[in-house]
């Protein structure tokens, strides 16, 4: 074939090629997800993050009778978006509108508190203070009177219970902590025992005592027991996690009412004075939460 004629079927060539192309549909995306082979299946990307440097949108505050409908979480978004767009253009007027939503939420929650303390004093049985009046000769009395209940209470059980106190010869804090056991056994009528790991080191195993001084309540012909301190606790304290053990131990409270103290069961500061809190049974959760604290006997 001559040169000439070679480039003429060149051409030609070419230009089919050009007019097929042009007149070919567009692919699909089924078209598209086959040219991936084997995994024609995979989802479709993720579409492109912007940039670092791509300009925040500049947040629409609305006027103030708009803004006083918006929920907390409303207003909690709307500080966010402020707060990000300020620091990022770092105007003056950005920066204010800020701190002008900041001290609107301020004004919110001081409004709220307003409306809590008048709604206090109009239902006076939502008020702690009802319960446990704080001043002067009210407080001290309130807290004589608990101290009695519990060491009633603690005393009328002293032959049921006993408090070990796990020590080492080597740990100055034990030498700070047996004096105050040993003033509950004088107060609560109760045995107290002082057990020595250096002496008897399978005891921490048994126990599972990992620190000194620690102090358990067991109770008697059972296998029940409860760490009552972990460390150097002063008496109140220990005093009183001693009759939150013993009561939960027995079955006097379930564990939603640990915290409730000497006098206060059915009122104000009881979990469970006006009902369930809790969706699960508060028998098998109380069930549950003893028979943890069991381990091998005496």
């Amino acid at each position: 074939m001559r040169p000439r004629s070679i480039i003429a079927l060149a051409a030609l060539i070419s230009a089919c090629c050009a007019t097929d192309a042009l007149a070919a549909p567009p692919p699909t995306v089924q078209q598209d997800r086959l040219k991936l082979g084997y995994w024609w299946y995979a989802p479709d990307r993720e579409p492109a993050e912007p940039a670092p440097n791509e300009a925040l949108a500049k947040p629409v505050i609305p006027p103030s009778a708009e803004l006083a409908r918006l929920s907390p979480p409303q207003i909690r978004k709307l500080i966010e978006q402020q707060r990000d767009y300020a620091a990022t253009v770092l105007t003056v007027d950005a920066v204010a509108d800020f701190w002008r939503l900041e001290d609107f939420a301020r004004r919110k929650a001081r409004a709220f508190a307003g409306v809590t303390q008048l709604a206090m004093l109009q239902h006076p049985e939502l008020n702690s203070r009802s319960a446990n009046p704080m001043v002067g000769d009210a407080r001290d009395q309130l807290l004589a009177q608990k101290d009695d209940v519990r060491r009633q209470y603690l005393r009328a059980h002293a032959g049921e219970f006993a408090l070990v106190m796990f020590s080492r010869t080597s740990c100055g804090y034990c030498r700070v902590q047996w004096p105050i056991v040993q003033r509950f056994q004088d107060d609560m009528g109760w045995q107290v025992t002082l057990m020595d790991l250096d002496r008897r080191p399978e005891l921490g195993s048994r126990f599972g005592i990992e620190m000194t001084p620690t102090t358990m309540i067991i109770r008697r012909a059972s296998q029940q027991r409860m760490v009552i301190a972990s460390g150097v606790e002063a008496y109140p304290a220990l005093a009183q996690m001693a009759y939150q053990a013993v009561r939960l131990l027995r079955g006097d409270i379930r564990p939603e009412q640990f915290m409730t103290g000497p006098g206060e069961d059915d009122g104000f500061f009881d979990a469970l004075g006006n009902g369930p809190v809790s969706a699960s049974d508060p028998n098998a959760a109380a069930a549950g939460i003893v028979d943890a604290s069991l381990g091998a006997g005496r």
